[in-house]
């Protein structure tokens, strides 16, 4: 959920600020983002049209938001009805400020410190069970879309919902049986949403901005 660019040499990063969750319960809160260098939160405009998207199929819903970073994909999701989540994120000062915004919110997540990678193939991953929405926004610069994309299924429902974020032009292969249901692309990236092998055809999303 969010990328990562190389830091200029000599620098730190941007100064921290804080992205706002949009929609449900904790609508208008304010998450601090950690002072990591290159962390950049997905843009209001597609996190907006992602979660309009989703919003039939939020309720009850159990989330995976790999590369988590400030967790405004996972923690919006709990916002607007999601039952649990797992947020993974390897950067210790990244993990540290979304444990704090979990306590804060008083949010039924897990925010697991690990390679995202490595974490998919693990016991931890086996026993999470399987996700019903997976959100993979990996590092733009580190090319991870195809590692992980193959590593996934075992880790989501036969019928779920996964949402890849990539950068414009790029259009990472999803996993074998998974379906383009709903595309964005903005002058910097495409939102791409799939839907799982399981469905039996039905798509409960219903018609609304199909993918071409």
């Amino acid at each position: 959920m969010s990328r990562r660019q190389p830091p200029r040499a000599g620098t730190r990063g941007a100064t921290p600020g804080a992205v706002r969750i949009i929609g449900g319960r904790w609508r208008g809160t304010r998450l601090p983002v950690a002072d990591v260098a290159g962390l950049r939160p997905t843009s209001d405009r597609v996190r907006e049209t992602l979660f309009n998207w989703l919003m039939p199929v939020l309720p009850g819903a159990r989330v995976l938001d790999l590369f988590a970073g400030s967790g405004a994909l996972g923690l919006e999701a709990l916002s607007r009805g999601a039952a649990q989540a797992v947020l993974v994120e390897r950067d210790r000062d990244a993990a540290a400020a979304l444990r704090a915004n979990v306590a804060r919110l008083g949010a039924q997540a897990r925010v697991v410190e690990a390679d995202a990678l490595r974490w998919l193939d693990s016991a931890d991953a086996a026993a999470a069970g399987a996700a019903d929405i997976v959100f993979v926004d990996p590092p733009f610069a580190a090319g991870l879309w195809d590692a992980v994309l193959q590593a996934l299924p075992r880790s989501m429902a036969a019928d779920a919902w996964l949402y890849v974020e990539s950068p414009a032009g790029s259009e990472p292969p999803p996993p074998p049986g998974w379906h383009l249901h709903r595309e964005l692309r903005t002058s910097q990236a495409r939102a791409a949403l799939y839907r799982g092998r399981g469905t039996g055809g039905a798509d409960t999303l219903g018609g609304a901005n199909p993918a071409p």
